[in-house]
């Protein structure tokens, strides 16, 4: 079960909430993945079980991997917004449009 690859958008924080459970998924289904990856009694002479528990480690750590670094990628991003909204808020401080708009930056962060 790999994880979603490309650039994730932090624009929309909904897509990104979405792209999150979705990366979750083999998180959420750990007893079915150790189920299946784990031979019964009857398959133990035809699965190595080293072999494939050894893959669904890897999988889920190139699942926390890719979802670490998205998560961190997001939160760069939009800090760097935040700082930029800061700037020009120092400067227009009447602005209250400029001003929910940083609010809502500083939120998602």
């Amino acid at each position: 079960m790999a994880a979603p690859s490309g650039a994730a958008s932090c624009e929309d924080f909904a897509e990104f909430q979405e792209l999150l459970r979705v990366m979750r998924t083999i998180d959420d289904r750990i007893v079915h993945e150790l189920n299946t990856t784990i031979p019964t009694a009857s398959f133990v002479g035809k699965v190595d079980a080293g072999q494939t528990c050894k893959e669904l480690y890897e999988s889920l750590m190139d699942a926390h991997t890719s979802r670490e670094r998205i998560i961190k990628n997001c939160i760069a991003q939009t800090s760097s917004v935040v700082k930029t909204l800061r700037e020009e808020r120092e400067k227009a401080q009447d602005d209250v449009a400029l001003l929910k708009q940083l609010r809502k930056e500083q939120t998602k962060v």
